[in-house]
């Protein structure tokens, strides 16, 4: 079938994206989906930092690939022997594709897995299939996803479905931003209630991690960021102070409102001043979460006497220390039932014609998460 895609051709272009055009709006071949494949039709899809990352070349990327990982959408054909959706169910994607076999899925920790790793290093699908190609020439599938198009077909172990009471445009980013920083709090943290907590990154992972600290009854919340707007929105959201980082008093406010310092501080910018100021913010037996993704060479200088003598803890968390199957039900849930309005969190609704100037505003820290429709007129706009 053909299809309209958005193509990056090549990483580290110049800004702004929206003159240099790092991604290029193609009219693509896809294959029906293979053995074990699903044929999702995107209803909406999220503009996530992880793809700003690639585009900058922080992340190597086999090119030219189809981008995006963050999506929901409809089924619309499966592939000989799926069995974990149907035709017409709504789907929420997911970047990481577990076996469900392995001692990592077997030990409750299929976000880290890595059966797909190497197909998402050579651009392939699980099956090590390409079913994208432009004139003839096969494009690489980004994440196993690919969601930057009107069509993706994607292993089915990418996928959970969904209930239809749950609006697409809300799904779209509950597999990566939703997931990674509600996951922060409610696995990798640990139970936080009545316990002091900052997060430091107020983007969709970040916010997603206020909602759910305020769900769990975390307190006092800090939340902590360079964007005045962010810091008001997190407010409304349920923050009982916003500092920002730049400021610097900021530290010493910390300190001051939680008396010595905070129980769990949450880094979620992905960004290592940002790292050092969650763990300098810590008490002593506090508990430093990371869940940002800086670049590959940065190193964060551990005062190692300090960690030892106070007892600090330092977690990483990706995708929310996650088991899929039983995360995204209880997300869900919290959104139907109002207790995490990730809708709150969309702060722009754009077609494939502002893909590019979308990412120069997510590079400026502008708004919190963007939504792409691959076809504005969608009916998944209402």
């Amino acid at each position: 079938m053909r299809m309209t895609a958005a193509v990056m051709f090549e990483q580290g272009k110049p800004r702004p994206y929206a003159t240099t055009m790092p991604l290029a709006i193609e009219r693509v071949d896809l294959e029906g989906p293979g053995p074990g494949e699903v044929l999702v039709e995107i209803a909406a899809a999220g503009l996530c930092h992880s793809d700003l990352s690639a585009i900058e070349g922080n992340r190597a990327r086999a090119v030219p690939t189809v981008v995006g990982h963050e999506a929901a959408g409809i089924v619309r054909d499966v592939g000989a022997g799926v069995s974990r959706v149907g035709i017409d169910d709504h789907v929420v994607m997911l970047f990481v594709a577990s076996c469900g076999s392995c001692d990592l899925c077997t030990n409750g920790r299929p976000n880290l897995c890595q059966s797909s790793w190497q197909a998402r290093a050579n651009g392939t699908l699980q099956s090590g299939a390409r079913r994208l190609s432009l004139n003839g020439k096969p494009l690489h599938h980004y994440s196993g996803i690919s969601c930057f198009a009107e069509y993706a077909v994607v292993s089915e172990r990418s996928l959970m479905a969904l209930p239809k009471a749950l609006p697409l445009l809300d799904a779209a980013i509950l597999g990566c931003a939703v997931i990674t920083g509600a996951g922060a709090v409610y696995n990798t943290a640990g139970s936080v209630r009545g316990k002091s907590v900052a997060i430091i990154g107020l983007g969709g992972v970040g916010l997603s991690a206020l909602l759910a600290a305020v769900d769990a009854g975390a307190g006092p919340i800090i939340a902590i960021d360079l964007s005045d707007e962010k810091l008001g929105l997190a407010l409304s959201l349920g923050a009982t102070h916003a500092l920002r980082g730049d400021d610097p008093r900021c530290l010493g406010t910390v300190r001051d409102i939680t008396h010595g310092g905070v129980d769990v501080g949450f880094e979620l910018a992905g960004s290592i001043p940002a790292m050092t100021l969650a763990y300098a913010i810590g008490r002593r037996g506090s508990t430093t979460v990371c869940a940002g993704l800086p670049a590959a060479t940065a190193t964060f200088p551990m005062p190692q006497a300090a960690l030892v003598a106070d007892e600090r803890v330092i977690k990483g968390s990706y995708m929310g220390s996650a088991v899929p199957s039983r995360d995204i039900p209880k997300l869900v849930d919290g959104v139907l039932d109002g207790t995490l309005p990730i809708a709150r969190l969309r702060s722009d609704v754009i077609g494939f014609d502002d893909l590019n100037a979308g990412f120069d505003r997510l590079a400026d820290g502008l708004g919190v998460r963007q939504v792409l429709l691959p076809t504005i007129t969608s009916p998944w706009h209402a």
